[in-house]
């Protein structure tokens, strides 16, 4: 079964709309929303293990220029 997240992230003022663009080209990443509140972007990943989601996360999330912060949140699918 795929390892389910939730990335909350904060981005540099007036660069939401490139971050979302970067993140919707990233394997692994299921949807992006950009909300209003805390964070500034909430994406939904996939990971095949929790290494693979370790990887999108750190490798490549984390990296992008203008993300300046993250939150994960490991989610559990019920029946």
């Amino acid at each position: 079964m795929a390892q389910l997240a939730f990335i909350l992230m904060n981005v540099k003022v007036g660069t939401d709309r490139e971050v979302v663009a970067q993140l919707r080209r990233l394997e692994g990443v299921k949807e992006v929303y950009e909300v209003y509140a805390v964070y500034d972007i909430l994406a939904i990943v996939e990971g095949g293990t929790m290494a693979e989601l370790n990887d999108l996360v750190n490798s490549k999330i984390r990296k992008i220029e203008n993300v300046t912060s993250t939150n994960t949140v490991i989610g559990e699918k019920f029946p």
